[in-house]
C-alpha cells in the first residue's frame, strides 16, 4: 500500500527543483512519485512511496540547504 508523505519546504524555484530531483528520483525508484507545489505558500513537496520515510526525505533536502518539514 502505497502512503503519501506531505512536506512544506523552502524549495520556491524550478531551478531548486533541478538540483534535487536527482537526488529525489535515486530515493523513490520505480515504485513511487514526487512532485512540489510552488504555487502553494508552503512550497508542498508530495511523496508517494511503499518504503521511504519521512525523516529519509527530509535529511536529502536538508544536506542540500533546504528546509523540509513534514506535514501531518
Amino acid at each position: 500500500m502505497k502512503t503519501v508523505l506531505v512536506f512544506k519546504t523552502s524549495i520556491s524555484k524550478k531551478s531548486h527543483v533541478k538540483t534535487i530531483q536527482p537526488f529525489l528520483n535515486n530515493l523513490i525508484s520505480t515504485n513511487g512519485y514526487w512532485n512540489f507545489d510552488l504555487e502553494d505558500c508552503d512550497n508542498i513537496l508530495r511523496v508517494e512511496t511503499q518504503t521511504i520515510k519521512s525523516d529519509t526525505v527530509s535529511t536529502i533536502l536538508n544536506n542540500h540547504g533546504f528546509v523540509c518539514e513534514e506535514l501531518h
